[in-house]
Order: C-alpha cells, then sequence, then structure tokens
C-alpha cells in the first residue's frame, strides 16, 4: 500500500519506519521542508528518533501533494493543537487514522481528536490507534502492540493489516471514544506518577496513585461514550503502565521535572510536546462547566497552571474524605 504518515516527530517517524518494514510505501509528511530533506539526506531522525535509520520505503516530503496522491489512508501524527491546521491545509486523503494522544476544548464542548477531524474532513473514514508504545521501543522493533478502532470496519481491518507481521501486533475494536480517551487521559495520570517519582514517594504511593487514577479515567471515559472493559486494555491501561513507568515517556518526565521545580514555560520551551499538559487544562475546563469530579485531573491542573506545590497537592489527595471502593 501506499501509506501517508503526517508528522515527523518521534512517533509519526516510528509508525513510517514499523509500516515501511512491512513493504508499503510510505510519505512521511514534515511541516518544515529543511526537516523533510535532512530526513532524505541522513536517513535519521537525530532530534526525535536518534540511532533509527530509516528503511528505503520511507520518503520524506513537505509537499502534500506527493503525501497524499493515490494513498490507502493518512496516519495523523501531528500534536492535538496542530491537528485542524495541518488538516485543513492539505489535500483530502480518502480515510485517516488519528494516532494523537490527546482532547480539545472548543466552544464549551470536549472533543476527541477524531471529533476534530470529522469536522474538518467529514467524506473520510475515521479510526484511532492506540495502545502502550513508546516511540523509540516501537522504532527498533522491540515488540508492542496496539488497538484500532473505527465504526468503519473495513478500515479497521485494512489498518490492522497494514502492520502485517511486523513487531507490533494490532488488535481491532468498534469503541473508538473508549479507546481514543483512554490514549488521552492516561497522559494526565502519567503526569501524576512522574510527580510521584519526582518526590520520592515509594511505591506504593505510586501504586495507588496509578489504581485511582484508572478509576477515574473509567468513569470519564464511559460517561463520555467509551464502554469500561476498554479501558482495562491496551488504550488504557496498557498505555497507563508504560507511560507512568517508562523513562523513555515524556509525560512522566515532565511530571517529575515538575516535582523538582520545573515550570510551564520550561515544559513548553522543549522540542517534544508534552500532550497530557494540554489534555490537562483541556478536562479541567470542562471539569469547571459540567461540575464533573476528576480529583487527580485537578491536582495536575494545580500544579501545572497555578504553580502549586507537589508535595502539598499530593498529600491532599490523601486526606480527601473517606469513601468505599
Amino acid at each position: 500500500m501506499k501509506i501517508a504518515v503526517l508528522g515527523a516527530g518521534g512517533w509519526g517517524t516510528a509508525l513510517a519506519v514499523v509500516l515501511a518494514r512491512a513493504g508499503h510505501e510510505v510519505r512521511l509528511w514534515a511541516r518544515r521542508c529543511e526537516l523533510a530533506e535532512a530526513l532524505e539526506l541522513n536517513r535519521e531522525n537525530a532530534d526525535y528518533l536518534p540511532g533509527v535509520r530509516l528503511p528505503e520505503g520511507v520518503h520524506p516530503v513537505c509537499s502534500g501533494e506527493r503525501a497524499l496522491a493515490g494513498v490507502a489512508f493518512a496516519v495523523v501524527a501531528v500534536p492535538a493543537r496542530g491537528v485542524r491546521t495541518v488538516l485543513a491545509g492539505l489535500p483530502p486523503a480518502p480515510a485517516y487514522v488519528s494516532a494523537v494522544k490527546g482532547v480539545r476544548f472548543r466552544e464549551g464542548r470536549l472533543l476527541r481528536i477524531s471529533q476534530v477531524m470529522a469536522r474538518i474532513v467529514p467524506d473520510a473514514a475515521l479510526a484511532v490507534l492506540s495502545g502502550p508504545n513508546l516511540a523509540l521501543e516501537v522504532a527498533r522493533g522491540l515488540p508492542a502492540a496496539a488497538v484500532v478502532a473505527s465504526t468503519n470496519t473495513e478500515l479497521a481491518t485494512r489498518v490492522q493489516r497494514a502492520f502485517g507481521n511486523t513487531s507490533v501486533r494490532v488488535y481491532t475494536s468498534d469503541d473508538v471514544a473508549g479507546v481514543e480517551l483512554g490514549g488521552a487521559l492516561k497522559n494526565v495520570m502519567a503526569l501524576a506518577a512522574g510527580m510521584a517519582d519526582g518526590l520520592e514517594l515509594g511505591d506504593n504511593a505510586k501504586a495507588a496513585l496509578l489504581t485511582r487514577g484508572l478509576r477515574e479515567m473509567v468513569r470519564f471515559g464511559v460517561a463520555h461514550g467509551g464502554r469500561a472493559e476498554t479501558f482495562y486494555g491496551l488504550s488504557g491501561l496498557g498505555d497507563l503502565l508504560a507511560t507512568a513507568a517508562s523513562p523513555l515517556s515524556r509525560n512522566r518526565s515532565a511530571g517529575e521535572r515538575l516535582a523538582r521545580g520545573a515550570t510551564l514555560a520550561e515544559l513548553e520551551a522543549g522540542r517534544q510536546v508534552v500532550e497530557g499538559v494540554y489534555t490537562t487544562a483541556a478536562l479541567h475546563e470542562w471539569a469547571q462547566r459540567s461540575g464533573e469530579d476528576l480529583p487527580i485531573t485537578e491536582a495536575v491542573w494545580r500544579v501545572v497552571y497555578r504553580g502549586a506545590d507537589p508535595h502539598t497537592v499530593l498529600e491532599g489527595l490523601m486526606r480527601r474524605a473517606p469513601k468505599t471502593e
């Protein structure tokens, strides 16, 4: 197949590498032409995925026309806040797969990324891809699993088959909301886990935090259209385990930095986007308007956006009123 990957950051490059290894012709679209030229010349994404050589099947481009001509589908792997601008500025594809793990808050509504995409490309088939997939490990060919969700069974199956006999085993689902929200919400919990690590609170505290964080994810996700069992699968619990534990996780690492005194401005100055920071803001906006109770999310928001002391905020979670599990 001819497949486009929109976004030449770490995750987009890793997906392009895996798909090319499966034998496909992959057009890796970069917003900046100088990046596309450097990728073509050096056959390595030194800024985002150092040490991983691009297979011959990966063709870096900065032209939307070249990237999308004749493709079976396009994988969207840009930051959540850039999805609208990128898709609106490129030629249409027959189908899109969102590999973006975030949400947006617009016009009083909390929108999943596939809902944002549906507004821009209403005639295209849509799917979402999520799971415990640290970009560097995926690109190195280490074993991983993911889930692709769509109401279009044919598209989900096509994406599953596209990965073929690669190191990434892909499952299918029709729970788009659950798979998408699982991938977005766990980033907030990974920030909290990183704070616990940075404060050296111990494994008991971190395990409790993640267990209650998963419960918060399930409550919110079910209320917003997902199925509870989805959050105990690859895009929920699986992704949470990887993202909250690995030093390769930028959300966990960002939480650790926050616990040690880093500011939001310092996080935003980094080369790679920390999606959990923006998901936290969107969820906070929603909770303020709806009255929804998201205690861990609100605790993370106070640290990130109000500069609250992480130790005091996490202690406050322990002092909440007693309740049944």
